[in-house]
């Protein structure tokens, strides 16, 4: 199991979005937390060593801490509008 921690502009993100976008991107977040990471995709360039969770026109993404269990959220955005 894994602590979810979010950055606070990923919060500010999240809250702004309508209630059905926000419960779907909760229960990707959820799988997150219980150690779900099959269909997840690391990025490249700038943002190496993070990796990307698809929901639905929506992406999460976060950085995996080392040995730590902590999953930090840094954006929550469109996915025009993630990179």
């Amino acid at each position: 199991m894994f602590k979810i921690a979010f950055e606070q502009e990923a919060q500010k993100e999240f809250l702004k979005l309508d209630k059905a976008s926000q419960q779907l991107i909760r229960n990707k977040i959820i799988d997150l937390q219980n150690g779900n990471f099959s269909s997840d995709k690391s990025l490249k360039g700038k943002h190496k060593g993070k990796f990307r969770k698809r929901a639905g026109n929506y992406r999460i993404i976060y950085l995996k801490e080392n040995n730590l269990l902590v999953i930090t959220i840094i954006r929550v955005a469109h996915r025009k509008a993630v990179y």
